[in-house]
């Protein structure tokens, strides 16, 4: 059977961007769970996921983000709020009505049932016919690229055909949303990187809501329509992977989706800002919302916009710059890495550079220059 064909028995294709999209739409409002410590683990958490959308919960460990899913799969209580799947509220929902797919670390798959069994398990519990089963088993092995593997065992497959198998598993029901918890942790780098792509891939054919948990930054950038970014129990910071790496709203942001150069400063509301001696321009477009005058704030930098200099002479008319020294140079493979010193201080900065620029030593005395509009002052 085409894939096109067993495209149409799981869900409709979410396509190219004009194609509406098939999957449910997930709202949290308020949504607390407190166990008691110091903070709740999630605080009062309020988020729109669309249908179709495949939206990732990133954060550091104990930020909230697996408590979200699990409050969200029904594995958890709610303290306060609400969980609605398109209008209607399931927060006291058991999970085995919530109609919601689940794909884990571990595979969880029965090492006494084959592929076909393993996939086809749903379905049963489900009592759909015997012929309704061999139909989207075959399609769903088709779409996860592993056709005529449904008589082998787990034991005969690698990890990651594992988690292929787990991943059909966990569509082969045509569920409200899939919930995926950080299920490529326990694969290696490339084989992570080979799974990713996959699951991009699936999501878009199948156009189901995809809820995925992770920690990797890189992992939520390749993959996600948008990122909500856990602190602390709450959501920091949510948009398109682009918004939030190019206009952090967050010192936390700014750091915890790459590298960044910061410069504690005063966010007085002015056209230009001061660090030690130097004045560089601040932008109207270029300040977060969340900088309020006389709170901490910090003007950031991302490495591969800043630009290393000889002299003062040789940097642009307009641009922003600070004298440092080269601390070290990293090569990186693709590119290098110009770990500086900057300022009198000796702020630790990064500059990224070519792969084939070797002309930088530890101890040069450099100028690190930017453009006025590569910088973001946010909050501190």
């Amino acid at each position: 059977m085409s894939q096109a064909t067993s495209r149409s028995t799981l869900a409709a294709p979410a396509g190219d961007a004009g194609t509406a999209r098939s999957g449910t739409r997930i709202r949290l409002t308020g949504v607390t769970k407190d166990y008691g410590g110091a903070i709740p683990a999630v605080d009062g958490v309020s988020l729109t996921i669309e249908p179709g959308e495949f939206m990732t919960l990133l954060g550091p460990s104990g930020s909230g983000k697996t408590t979200t899913l699990n409050l969200i799969a029904g594995f958890e209580t709610l303290t306060a709020g609400s969980i609605a799947f398109d209008d209607a509220d399931v927060g006291s929902l058991p999970p085995h009505r919530r109609n919601l797919g689940m794909l884990f670390q571990n595979y969880a798959l029965f090492p006494h049932l084959t592929v076909a069994q393993n996939v086809a398990y749903p379905l049963r519990e489900r009592r759909v016919p015997k012929a309704e089963i061999a139909r989207r088993v075959r399609d769903v092995l088709d779409l996860v690229q592993l056709p005529g593997r449904d008589g082998d065992y787990p034991s005969q497959l690698s990890g990651g055909q594992q988690q292929r198998v787990a991943l059909a598993r966990a569509i082969v029901f045509d569920p409200n949303a899939l919930l995926l918890d950080e299920p490529l942790g326990a694969l290696d780098r490339n084989l992570r990187s080979t799974l990713q792509a996959e699951i991009h891939r699936i999501h878009r054919e199948v156009g189901s809501t995809f809820v995925f948990v992770t920690h990797d930054q890189e992992e939520a950038m390749n993959l996600s329509d948008r990122i909500a970014l856990f602190h602390n129990g709450r959501i920091e910071q949510v948009g398109t992977p682009e918004a939030l790496y190019e206009a952090p709203e967050t010192l936390f942001t700014a750091r915890f989706l790459g590298d960044s150069n910061v410069f504690p400063v005063d966010a007085a509301a002015t056209g230009s800002v001061a660090w030690e001696d130097r004045v560089w321009p601040v932008l109207p477009g270029s300040v977060s919302p969340r900088v309020a005058a006389g709170a901490p704030a910090a003007l950031v930098v991302r490495p591969e916009h800043v630009r290393l200099a000889g002299s003062p002479d040789a940097v642009p008319s307009g641009a922003s710059s600070v004298v440092a020294s080269v601390r070290d140079v990293e090569y990186m493979g693709s590119y290098r890495t110009a770990l500086l010193a900057l300022g009198a201080a000796g702020l630790p900065g990064k500059a990224r550079l070519e792969a084939s620029d070797a002309r930088l030593a530890p101890g040069d005395a450099v100028v690190a220059w930017w453009e006025a509009e590569r910088q973001r002052m946010v909050a501190a």
